[in-house]
This record gives C-alpha cells, structure tokens and sequence, in this order.
C-alpha cells in the first residue's frame, strides 16, 4: 500500500509543488479565500469529485462515491494570517488585504498552504487505489480557521444535513518539528479558546497634570498584570491556562492621557470549569484595576470560541495502527497543543474524529537548533517556511493510510 502511495506521489508531486507555491505567494483572509477555494474546486472536479462551492460562504465540499460503505470526511483548511512573511523564499508572499480597518500584508504562516496541497494529494492517491476501499470521500475545504469560525459556518449552512454526515474526520496540522515524523494523541487534542475585549474607561487630560485626570492606561497595565495572578494563584497549577493580552488600543500622543484604553486577549483553557474560573477572575480583576483609580466600571466581553479537540480513541487506535507500520519509530504520541482548532466541532457535532501533527523542517537544522536552546520559527512566526517537497509527502501518505484504516476499519466491523 505504501509503495503505491509512493508512486502516486512520484508522478503527482510537481503539481502539488506548484499548487502550494501558487497558494503561498497569494493567500486570502477568513471569509475572503474566494481565489483559493476556486483553486482547490478546480482540482478536485478535475479528478473527478462533485464540488459545492459557497458552503459557510466561501468553503467547498467535494463527494466521491465509491460503491457501499461509510463516508470519510477529509478537511483542510483555506484563510491566511494579517501578518507580513519575512521569509525571504522567492514565493514568499507580498499580498495584502484589508484586516480589521486597515491594510495588512498577508502570509500563510500557520501552514494551512501545506494541509491544502497535502488534500489535493491526498484526494489523487485514494482515487488511485479505489480499488482498496468502498464508501464515499467527503474532502471539505473549511474557510476561517484562524478565526475559529470556518466550520460552525459550514455547518449552520447545512454541511451535515445537505450532505450525508460522516462516520469519521480527519485532518492534520504542520508544526516545528522534522520532516517525515507524525505526532497524535488520544483524547484533548488542543485549547478552548476565548476572545477578550475590554474597554477600560478614564478622564482625559494633559499629561503634565496627571493629578486631574482618571488614567485608563495606568488601569490597563494594572489589569494586565494582575490577571496573571488568577493564573498562578486561583488555579490549579497542575491544570492548563492561558490569558494572553495581544493588542492595546490608548491614546495618540506622549503628552496627552487618553479618556479610555481598550484591551484585545485570548483566554485558553483544557476543562470547563478551568475557563469558568478564568471567566470570573478576568471580570474581578478587571473591575478592580478600575475602582482603585476610582474609575467608572470597565466594560468586558468575553466571547466564546472553539471548543477542545478531542480525538476519538477508536478512530485513533485504527489510523495509529496503519501509520506506526508505515513510519515506524518516526511517529509518536504527544501532549494535547495548546493553540486552539475548530476542527473541534466536527467532533462536538457528533462525527468521531482525529487530527494528527506533521513536522516541516530538515531534521539536521532542527536537532542543532535543539542542542542550542533556540527553537525554530514555529506557526504563527513570520519566518516559518516549511520545507515543502517532504512535508506534503508525509502529510499526503499519512491523511492516505489515516483514510483507508477508516474504510477497512467498517469494513471489519469495528
């Protein structure tokens, strides 16, 4: 089986590579990838899949029947990060697009340009060896991931009633570590995430006469200091958590206090009772960074994100069987990550599901930057530049053998 993936690859592989080159140098934003989700509708009614375009806005749907039997979901992921890629690759990308009012370079940092090209390829093996399984393929290309949106979108859009719903999900992510190796879990496989937005209100004034204003960036300090108190503090410390402040919006120039100071965060969390405790320590350390400059109350909105992903252990136990044999030490078990994936609501929605990890980099390079202590670029960074040749290849025969030891798995009765 493996060598026949092999050699689908050998022959596929130029395409692939020109796909995910074309992809990287022009990314699009969540709710905007309408030139990438026609890309990957292009190639997958070119072998042959039926394709639903403008599913959760700009996602897609591609079905392959392929005789009785279940249904496997497959699922990348379209939309890039407002962040400039400095790289330096002669396909790094130069796009930019509008993000949150204002014009923002474009960069596929997180590597979903690599799950991309890994599913078209993936998608050309099973159809290579259709005479190996029976069943249909359900390949989704699910918009706004970074924005932990994408799929609730898909699915308030009927993925799961105009579509049959699946018996089994999968997805992979690309990571920091080297090329050809697989890690995967059982269980949490990454973070609850919550959005924060606070608006710390003040009384404005001259920056030489502090005395007669109400300082609402003092305020914010206070509160982003103090939080992490309910972190070392409150919880647990056997127990995972996060309160990450990102952005802070105040004032416009150095000699004049601004009336109010606003606040952009990200909470994560494993448990549900770990982020009601985080919940309610935010809003009282929030409240009380107020009143000690005896300010008027502070305003808070806590949005609720993306659930945990939890790999179903049958699910698992079956693609870890079929991968351990075709990998071999080169896969291993890992901790649950502790960035957060809506790929979560696939499984919340009741489809037994799995997402694994795929490293990116030259072993060599990556053990020397370990024996130094300074880790290499990792998703989210503007240097993260997988190597792409062996990185697809391990993503396409992996999510390929992941695939068929879910159709041989029904097939088997378990």
């Amino acid at each position: 089986m493996t060598a026949a993936i092999d050699a689908s690859l050998q022959a596929d592989y130029p395409k692939l590579d020109a796909l995910y080159k074309d992809i990287h140098a022009h990314p699009e934003l969540a709710f905007e990838e309408v030139k990438t989700a026609a890309k990957l509708a292009a190639e997958m009614r070119a072998l042959g899949f039926e394709v639903t375009e403008k599913v959760g806005k700009t996602g897609l749907v591609a079905i392959y029947h392929n005789g009785d039997g279940p249904t496997i979901m497959v699922r990348t992921e379209l939309d890039a990060l407002p962040m400039e890629e400095k790289t330096g690759l002669a396909y790094a990308s130069r796009d930019k697009a509008m993000s949150f009012g204002r014009e923002s370079f474009v960069a596929h940092s997180c590597g979903h340009d690599i799950h991309m090209a890994s599913w078209v390829g993936t998608a050309k093996a099973l159809l290579d060896l259709k005479d190996q399984w029976h069943g249909t393929l359900m390949f989704i290309a699910q918009p706004a991931e970074e924005i932990v949106s994408g799929a609730k979108a898909m699915l308030d859009d009927g993925l799961f009633t105009r579509f049959k719903k699946p018996d089994a999900a999968f997805a992979l992510h690309d990571g920091p570590f080297p090329h050809g190796t697989i890690r995967y879990r059982t269980g949490i496989g990454s973070s609850i995430s919550d959005g924060l937005y606070i608006k710390f209100h003040g009384r404005g004034g001259h920056g030489a006469t502090p005395q007669s204003t109400i300082d609402p960036i003092v305020i914010a300090s206070r509160f982003i200091v103090e939080v992490q108190s309910v972190i070392s503090r409150e919880k647990d410390p056997t127990e995972f958590a996060v309160v990450s402040i990102g952005s802070i919006h105040a004032g416009t120039v150095g000699n004049i206090i601004p009336d109010e100071a606003r606040l952009f965060g990200t909470i994560r969390s494993f448990k549900p009772e770990v982020r009601a405790k985080l919940w309610a320590g935010i809003e009282r350390t929030a409240k009380a960074a107020a009143a000690m400059s005896d300010a008027p109350a502070p305003e808070i909105m806590i949005t609720e994100g993306t659930k945990s992903v939890i790999n179903d252990a049958a699910v698992v136990a079956a693609a870890a069987e079929a991968l351990k044999a075709a990998f071999g030490e080169r896969i291993a078990t890992s901790p649950p990550g502790t960035p957060s994936e809506d790929f979560s609501e696939f499984a919340a929605a009741g489809v037994p599901s799995m997402m694994f990890n795929i490293g990116v980099y030259d072993a060599e390079r990556w053990s020397a930057a370990m024996k130094e202590g300074t880790p290499l670029p990792g998703n989210h960074s503007p240097l993260f530049a997988p190597v792409p040749k062996p990185t697809i290849e391990t993503g396409v025969k992996a999510m390929t053998l992941a695939v068929l030891s879910a159709f041989d798995a029904h097939a088997r009765g378990k």
